[in-house]
């Protein structure tokens, strides 16, 4: 699971308990500046990951980590779909985060209202 938030002008997302190992990253920081927006999106989970370099994938337990398709890098940390929150990025190492959440609906609110100022 990880814990999204908006610091300074900065959304920092940190990994919590074992996600951290399994997704090979503790914190990521992104300028808000960068952030187009986020969607509560639990379909995600069975959209077509690309190839793992480095992470975790076990289909149906987890996925976590650095997953390269079509050109794009995106960053995945989830194991309940319910929960999966998708940020899109630009001008970023990654093109997407998608991490799982506990107030999906909370964290989409958050992260648009920031990006709004």
């Amino acid at each position: 699971m990880a814990v999204i938030s908006v610091q300074g002008q900065d959304l920092v997302v940190e990994m919590e308990g074992l996600d951290k190992l399994w997704a090979l990253k503790s914190r990521l920081t992104i300028p808000l500046a960068h952030v187009r927006g986020a969607t509560v999106d639990p379909g995600i989970l069975g959209e077509p990951k690309g190839i793992r370099a480095p992470g975790t994938h076990v289909p149906g337990v987890i996925t976590a980590g650095t997953f390269h398709q079509d050109g794009e890098k995106v960053f995945w940390a989830v194991r309940d779909a319910k929960k999966a929150v998708v940020v899109e990025l630009s001008d970023e190492r990654y093109t997407r985060l998608v991490v799982e959440v506990d107030e999906p609906r909370e964290v989409v609110a958050m992260v648009e209202k920031a990006t709004r100022r």
